[in-house]
């Protein structure tokens, strides 16, 4: 049903280890790491123009709110009324409310696809068949080695079978690691740590640009310490490589978090210094008589 996710995201997946292959190997457990990471970079870049919008409308929702607030209790009574002159408002500033969900649905449908092809690496191996594709008898191992995931060969997937970082396999997963779970729990641990802190830090930037908290209290608990629970606790039932995903996107996060918002602010206060000088320059010169205008 998400082919139009899977095949793009292992295709992505599949250019990025094809060069890193080339310099450490195919099976290298570098390659695969450094594939992970710039699968990420590569999809966050696609998506930094709607994140820039997305935070220049969250800056002009948040300088609307006096209006916003004074609009809604002019039409207190006629809540169809205040919903038409908020639409009105918010055309009026170019203000988009599908456009903010875009870098969301794009982070959302990369890690569903992400998740996905490489879970199905694990399962292509293990079961012998292709990703919904059903088959009536259990296939032989010489089978399951020929068997492709996606734009994968046969041998790009027993590659990432093989493939370790710091004796972990990045197909293993912290909960059913059995015999290697002390050396699996050593990388994974500290990813799942990373994971969690970065999304709280991540959230609490964001929530500091919106209004969205004052409005919805329930989003702030959530953002500042469910999710991060979620990304630690739930670090133990996914793979390495995935928790190498979760720690690579909230990296990029921050460092866009810092850099848009770094921008924004220096171009809301060059706004407010001309603003100002505008004012000062038609106000009155001291000792001048006021003009009067019939």
């Amino acid at each position: 049903m998400l082919d139009f996710v899977y095949y793009p995201v292992s295709a992505i997946l599949w250019v990025w280890h094809y060069v890193f292959a080339a310099a450490f190997g195919p099976a290298s457990g570098l390659a695969w790491v450094l594939s992970v990471i710039f699968l990420v970079l590569t999809l966050r870049a696609a998506l930094f123009v709607p994140f820039l919008k997305q935070a220049r409308t969250q800056a002009i929702v948040k300088k609307l709110q006096p209006k916003v607030a004074s609009l809604k209790q002019k039409y207190a009574g006629d809540r169809t009324r205040q919903a038409t002159e908020l639409q009105k408002l918010y055309k009026e500033h170019g203000i988009n409310s599908f456009g903010a969900l875009i870098p969301i649905i794009g982070q959302l449908l990369a890690f569903i696809g992400l998740f996905h092809v490489l879970r199905s690496f694990d399962r292509t191996a293990a079961s012998g068949h292709l990703p919904f594709q059903a088959t009536a008898t259990p296939m032989t191992p010489e089978q399951n080695a020929a068997t492709p995931n996606y734009v994968f060969s046969a041998a790009d997937v027993q590659s990432f079978l093989h493939a370790k970082v710091f004796g972990a396999p990045l197909s293993a997963i912290l909960a059913g690691s059995g015999d290697l779970l002390a050396t699996v729990a050593a990388v994974a641990v500290p990813l799942m740590l990373i994971a969690a802190v970065a999304t709280h830090f991540t959230a609490r930037t964001s929530m500091a640009r919106q209004e969205t908290a004052t409005a919805l209290p329930l989003m702030r608990p959530l953002s500042l310490w469910v999710f991060p629970a979620f990304a630690l606790i739930g670090g133990a039932l996914v793979p390495v490589a995935i928790l190498l995903y979760f720690v690579t996107n909230n990296a990029w996060t921050l460092a866009q978090q810092h850099v848009v918002y770094r921008r924004l602010d220096a171009e809301a206060a060059a706004e407010a210094a001309r603003t100002a000088k505008e004012r000062a320059q038609s106000a009155p010169k001291p000792g001048a008589k006021p003009v009067r205008r019939r």
